[in-house]
């Protein structure tokens, strides 16, 4: 997915880094020289929002300026709770496997004798 928000079309741009050395001449030096400068990206403040597209509920990546002038159209909150099924359809028989019947081991009594 590329960092392009779906709204406003901002994505990343170029930039690059300054150094500076030396003294500034207000601060009574002979002034700040520039020593390198790298490229760099300046990418757009992108968030993960749930949002009405085509009349469905989908995540997009959208600008927070989109956000702040209101272009995302936020889903209704939902109100109802799911339907539980009926207590006579939850009903399972609860039967052990033949396997694990064999396998059990036997356990004495209280009279003391193995069943």
């Amino acid at each position: 997915m590329s960092q392009v928000c779906k709204l406003t079309g901002k994505g990343a741009r170029k930039g690059s880094i300054i150094w500076r050395s030396g003294k500034a001449k207000k601060l009574g030096g002979i002034g700040t020289h520039i020593t390198a400068i790298t490229k760099r990206k300046f990418y757009a403040n992108l968030q993960r929002v749930k949002a009405v597209v085509d009349g469905r509920v989908r995540y997009i990546l959208v600008s927070t300026t989109a956000i702040k002038k209101g272009l995302v159209v936020k889903p209704m909150k939902r109100t109802w709770k799911k339907e539980e099924t009926a207590p006579e359809a939850k009903v399972v028989a609860k039967v052990a496997p033949k396997a694990a019947v064999k396998a059990a081991p036997k356990v004495a009594s209280k009279t003391g004798t193995k069943t």
